[in-house]
């Protein structure tokens, strides 16, 4: 199968918001942001601007028709900010002109009095003065207050976790114009459609359908445009209101980096309790998400945290409790995992702990405790078709785990100043949105007369290869060429009521859609055909590679002739289908329910080498089986692992979110953020898991966005285990992520002190 969008990007020919044709007149956008992270506005002088040369508009919140709200799970952010400001980078006036030089020049020139407020940026610290975004949540399984007595070891520890900048190719930016009717359509890089035209509608004050939303594609999202996406649509959409003309706003990288939220960083306390047989008999473990300035995607990422608190094992007893603290940081938002990584992090370094008490290695307590069919979660769901032990197997089996183990032992041995470290890391990751209301799709399938087809979806591509699997979809359920069949644009007037492309459900989502849209249409076809070739029964009919078979015969009648004589019948070659996952449901006052169609599970045996003098480290192989379902396009399945698993080994490793006392980011470029290149990238081999079919799945797949981020959790161990090699009596504290930096100063600091860096 080609990759249709791949080679465009090839060739230089696809286009995004920045590349699109605009209509005459065009007007630039740029937004006057707080330099303060907390503070209440005493006064806005526009007056040095409004009469600048080429300066159109300026806007603040007296401006705004509708209401000034842009939160979307809670109402708590404003688009341009009125009365306070809540972090650096928070919008407060927008500047439009006619280029974008003039208009950044003027946003620069207005003068924002603010009156300092303090200033939070710690979770805890947040925790400490009541300022949570929603109110605590607690997962519960078992009686955690009873099992510690029946425990022969208990450990007890905190663990950090960094954030991460999502960095996308494409920055964030919109395209936005007046049409007829006092309506306005926006071309938006946005992972949310339907969410760019609900907050735009509110905004403005207007019915949605007043608000047209389209999305060529996007250069890269990791959930980063799910929400955030929303705020930069918006003002374009506001200026265009205001002006009549049409308006573009396209941020700098550095602008990006500063105004965005980034993955939430979390600080979490953790308790295990385990037997001398090695089984895990309890875990008790609270979560401090450091939220930023206002909600965003908060809640439910915090929600998404306690559903994967237990990774890949089953725990007779949980108590899970989760916060969500108010600072004074742009608010943190989606990245790929969604929360998932954060909460498996905890668990993965309590076992971590727990095997350096007990003196073993920690795959051992992993290998014990692996779930198991039928057993539960601690939000009520069982497991079914687990793969979780079968996959851990298979890894052990086909990468040769004792003879690795034995060369690793040997090498460090025989070498002072370098040290290899291994690491097993299983992962279980539940498919679905968890609220389950967002578990829907819809698709429209046109034939055209000349048997060309045009299918529209709610699914945003991005680099995942999504349009070519509702291609592939396509060409299948009609077995017709593949070059017959079009994705077109996301479009919020032909598909609405949309759900992100997110959770890594839109395959499945949109996939199940467009193939019930192409039966529809194929039924109909298959009918025609019977009356075309004079024939009593439909069922015998087929369509195979365009030509029409009758009791496995092929016919004289060809895709295009049915089509076309079909159509001279009177047939509707068009299709709208409707697809909602089936029997999923959570009860959030009880915390229990089935909120998954499915699991995805896989183990990766993660082997790295550190020099013990620099501090510095290579990752030397990452070994994967993995539970793709069925793939029906292993070669794009096999894409979204690599760089799901790099994107995972660079957030435990390498990419550090820095802000000073002032809440002022200084990771703000690519000279102070590093993310994973060529030269970090490790041997990767996965192993398709055979004969795992996934009913709940589009043609039997499982979905591939999301769950093999979670493996590079496995390289920060492996790092540990290295530094154990070389350190076997020290006592490191857990923090991602662990930085050349943090590796030297573990590796040389006093012995008998516990390493805090």
């Amino acid at each position: 199968m080609k990759n249709y969008d791949i080679e465009r990007h090839v060739r230089g020919e696809s286009q995004f918001v920045d590349d699109i044709s605009y209509p005459k007149g065009l007007l630039y956008a740029a937004v006057c942001y707080s330099d303060q992270a907390h503070g209440e506005i005493i006064n806005i002088d526009i007056s040095d601007v409004e009469q600048v040369k080429g300066i159109k508009l300026i806007l603040t919140a007296k401006d705004i028709p509708g209401e000034n709200q842009i939160g979307g799970i809670v109402p708590d952010e404003e688009l341009l900010a009125e009365y306070k400001v809540e972090f650096i980078g928070q919008p407060i006036a927008i500047v439009v002109a006619d280029d974008q030089l003039t208009a950044k020049k003027a946003a620069r020139k207005i003068k924002v009095d603010i009156k300092d407020l303090p200033i939070i940026t710690d979770a805890r610290k947040a925790y400490e003065a009541g300022k949570l975004i929603v109110p605590p949540r607690t997962f519960n399984l078992g009686n955690v207050d009873d099992c510690w007595k029946k425990c022969d070891y208990i450990i007890q520890g905190t663990v950090e976790s960094g954030g991460q900048e999502h960095l996308y190719l494409e920055t964030q930016g919109a395209f936005a114009y007046p049409v007829e009717g006092r309506g306005i359509k926006i071309i938006s890089s946005t992972q949310a459609p339907t969410a760019v035209q609900r907050v735009t509608a509110r905004i403005l004050n207007l019915a949605m359908h007043k608000i047209e939303v389209d999305v060529p594609r996007i250069g890269g999202g990791f959930g980063g445009k799910e929400d955030q996406a929303t705020a930069w649509a918006v003002i374009c959409a506001l200026a265009a209101y205001k002006t009549k003309y049409p308006v573009k706003l396209i941020l700098s990288r550095q602008e990006d980096m500063r105004a965005t939220g980034k993955r939430h960083p979390y600080t979490s306390d953790f308790k295990i309790g385990l037997n001398k047989k090695k089984k895990i008999i309890g875990y008790e473990v609270t979560f401090y998400q450091n939220a930023g300035a206002a909600a965003d995607l908060s809640p439910a990422i915090l929600e998404r945290t306690l559903f994967h608190c237990t990774n890949s094992y089953y725990i007779p007893n949980v108590k899970a409790t989760a916060y969500s603290c108010k600072t004074n940081l742009p608010p943190n938002t989606a990245f790929r995992g969604f929360g998932g990584p954060q909460g498996m992090f905890v668990i993965e370094s309590a076992m971590y702990k727990a095997a350096e008490k007990m003196g073993i290695d920690t795959s051992e307590i992993q290998n014990a405790n692996l779930i198991k069919e039928n057993d539960e979660f601690p939000y009520g769901q069982k497991a079914e078709n687990c793969n979780a032990l079968i996959t851990w197997k298979r890894a052990e089996a086909k990468y040769s785990i004792k003879k690795t183990k034995d060369d690793i032992k040997k090498f460090n041995d025989k070498n002072d100043m370098y040290k290899k470290g291994i690491a097993f890391i299983p992962i279980c990751f539940g498919i679905s949105f968890t609220n389950t209301s967002m578990n829907q799709a819809s698709a429209l399938v046109h034939v055209y007369t000349d048997g060309s087809v045009s299918v529209s979806t709610a699914a945003v591509e991005m680099g995942q290869g999504v349009n070519e699997k509702i291609r592939q979809i396509a060409t299948e359920t009609l077995s017709i060429n593949i070059d017959r069949i079009k994705t077109e644009t996301t479009n919020t007037t032909r598909i609405a009521n949309t759900s992100p492309t997110a959770a890594s459900s839109a395959a499945d989502l949109n996939g199940k859609a467009t193939e019930q849209a192409c039966n529809n249409i194929l039924e109909r076809l298959k009918k025609s055909a019977a009356e075309i070739l004079n024939l009593k029964a439909v069922k015998n009919i087929e369509i195979k590679n365009e030509i029409v078979y009758h009791n496995g015969k092929r016919t004289k009648l060809s895709w295009n002739e049915l089509v076309k004589q079909t159509n001279l019948k009177r047939v509707n070659l068009s299709s709208h289908s409707f697809y909602a996952t089936p029997n999923i449901y959570f009860d959030r006052e009880k915390e229990k329910g089935n909120p998954f169609a499915y699991h995805v599970y896989g183990t990766a045996i993660i082997e790295v080498t550190v020099d013990c003098l620099r501090g510095i480290y290579k990752f030397d192989s990452v070994k994967v089986v993995h539970d793709f379902g069925k793939s029906f396009n292993p070669i794009i399945d096999r894409g979204q692992a690599e760089g799901a698993i790099v994107q995972g080994l660079g957030w435990m490793t390498i990419e550090e979110v820095m802000h000073d006392e002032n809440a002022r980011l200084l990771t703000d470029s690519l000279s102070t953020y590093k993310v994973p290149d060529m030269h970090f990238t490790p041997e990767i081999e996965i192993e398709f898991l055979k004969n795992v079919e996934n009913p709940m799945g589009i043609f039997k797949s499982k979905a591939i966005g999301e769950p093999p981020f979670m493996y590079g959790i496995g390289g920060y161990f492996a790092i540990m285990n290295a530094l154990k090699a070389f350190r076997p009596n020290a006592d490191f504290k857990i923090s991602s992520p662990i930085t050349p930096e943090k590796v030297l100063l573990n590796l040389h600091s006093k012995i008998d002190e516990p390493v805090t860096a």
